[in-house]
């Protein structure tokens, strides 16, 4: 999406209320050891009374990815579906996401990234599955893909379910180790919530005591795309259907599509010539540590542009310990000549 011009820029940096049903909506503080950071904040603005487009939809494919794109009656394009894909990308209200603990990078975006309940093939614009989702979803302020990831950042408020679990709120990337300085990984989305989870496949797993509330990348995508919007989770990397454990699964699993292939001689492979095709939601992966062989070893979520015009990313990472589009451990940007841009490797379309 270009860079917008004219939009208002938001002058406080602390923002202390969570306005709801309203154009603005803002995340409130956290509480004690929280409450002299400002708060993660997404606002909401220039909604549509309806949501619907006006004059004909008319439907076009698209190739590199194959794709089917809906266009209004004007020929702006409304929604992005891909082959093979579950996640679609459809216009509505704009919203400024922003992370002002710890950057003053925004986000301002049109885009809402939501997962359809099938896979997306030729034509699947006249199943009925479709015509059900599209109707309730198309123009929905319902929490999307992009609000999921920003539920987790510094500053997040805390958010429970009817069981009293926290499924919401600022996550870390995991405990110090021993050293003081590297953090452990292996922190997955229930050691976040602190519950045992069962599978599909029926492996049921304990959370981790001591890292709770954490997530280390790959366990925020799991979070984000699997407990929160429901894409089929394996217990292992090789056990049960659906999104593998780790990034270099994730990378070279069976779901989704690749949208940017890995190039050139392993271990570390070559940066990507053309970044273009990427969508906002797709699943970014890294080839950052020799220690992991050749092996994909951080793994984030595509927002698109921010507003000085460069492409970036959330991820959950040990320098911020936690999600962040801030600058602890490298900018979080994939254009230019930054430490995660020049080790950037593939992408996929869930």
């Amino acid at each position: 999406m270009p860079k917008r011009k004219g939009r208002p820029v938001l002058h406080t940096v602390t923002v202390l209320a969570l306005l709801t049903g309203s154009a603005y909506f803002t995340y409130e503080l956290r509480k004690d050891e929280q409450a002299k950071l400002p708060a993660a904040q997404t606002i909401t603005e220039n909604l549509r009374s309806s949501g619907k487009a006006a004059g004909e939809q008319t439907w076009e494919r698209l190739n590199n990815p194959a794709r089917s794109v809906l266009r209004d009656g004007k020929g702006a394009v409304i929604g992005t579906f891909t082959d093979g894909a579950r996640t679609a990308t459809l216009k509505g209200p704009t919203r400024t996401f922003g992370e002002p603990a710890n950057t003053s990078t925004k986000v301002v975006t049109d885009d809402w990234v939501r997962l359809m309940p099938e896979t997306w093939t030729k034509d699947s614009e006249k199943q009925q599955w479709f015509k059900d989702w599209f109707k309730q979803y198309y123009g929905s302020e319902e929490d999307d893909i992009f609000a999921f990831s920003f539920q987790y950042i510094q500053g997040a408020p805390a958010k429970k379910d009817d069981q009293g679990v926290q499924y919401a709120g600022h996550a870390n990337y995991g405990p110090l180790k021993a050293d003081g300085v590297d953090r452990y990984e292996q922190t997955d989305f229930y050691d976040y919530l602190g519950i045992p989870y069962t599978f599909r496949d029926g492996v049921t797993v304990n959370p981790q005591p001591d890292r709770l509330r954490s997530v280390d990348c790959s366990g925020y995508l799991r979070l984000v795309y699997g407990y929160r919007a429901r894409f089929p989770l394996m217990s292992s990397n090789d056990q049960g259907d659906g999104l593998p454990r780790t990034a270099d699964g994730m990378a070279r699993g069976k779901e989704g599509v690749d949208i940017i292939k890995l190039q050139g001689p392993s271990p570390w492979y070559e940066r990507p010539k053309n970044i273009d095709v990427l969508q906002p939601g797709d699943l970014l992966f890294f080839k950052m540590d020799h220690r992991t062989g050749n092996h994909m070893d951080h793994s984030a979520i595509y927002l698109g542009p921010d507003t000085e015009g460069h492409k970036v990313f959330i991820s959950s990472r040990k320098e911020q310990n936690g999600p962040t589009i801030g600058d602890q451990g490298g900018v979080s940007r994939l254009d230019g000549n930054g430490f995660y841009a020049k080790l950037f490797r593939t992408a996929k379309r869930l």
